[in-house]
């Protein structure tokens, strides 16, 4: 039997994750490739602008660029000018997206619970404080 290191089983899950994700999201107009991460970012932090979602959703400019202006495209975010930097934008959730809001959180918690279901509840407090060690590791870079 081969032998998987952390990063590639890591990498394995996060794409299974991401697949069936946005497979449970497309209904909604919501696409893949993290389209539910900026979302969940604008509707915790209204006017935030496209440079602060990029550092906390941990993706590059132009994926966030994108994902932003199909977000846009699909009614559930606004851009407004920045009032004290005319070049930038803020970005803020429409009606759609916060009445969408509590349908995004009971996906995302069953989800959850289905990716997990296989692990006790000791052992998913254990994955989840090992994972945010590994996380904070990388952080201190």
């Amino acid at each position: 039997m081969e032998k998987f290191f952390v990063g590639k089983l890591i990498s394995y899950i996060q794409r299974m994750n991401q697949k069936q994700l946005a497979a449970l999201l497309k209904p909604y107009d919501i696409g893949g490739g993290g389209h539910h991460t900026y979302l969940k970012a604008i509707l915790a932090n209204p006017g935030i602008n496209q440079d602060q979602l990029t550092s906390e959703a941990k993706f590059d400019k132009a994926t966030t660029a994108r994902c932003v202006k199909q977000l846009e495209e699909a009614g559930y975010v606004y851009r407004r000018i920045d009032d004290q930097d005319r070049r930038a934008y803020r970005l803020y959730p429409t009606q759609k997206a916060k009445d969408f809001e509590p349908t995004l959180r009971r996906i995302f918690e069953e989800h959850n619970r289905r990716f997990t279901s296989c692990l006790t509840e000791a052992e998913k407090e254990q994955l989840s404080s090992l994972l945010q060690k590994i996380y904070d590791s990388y952080q201190a870079d």
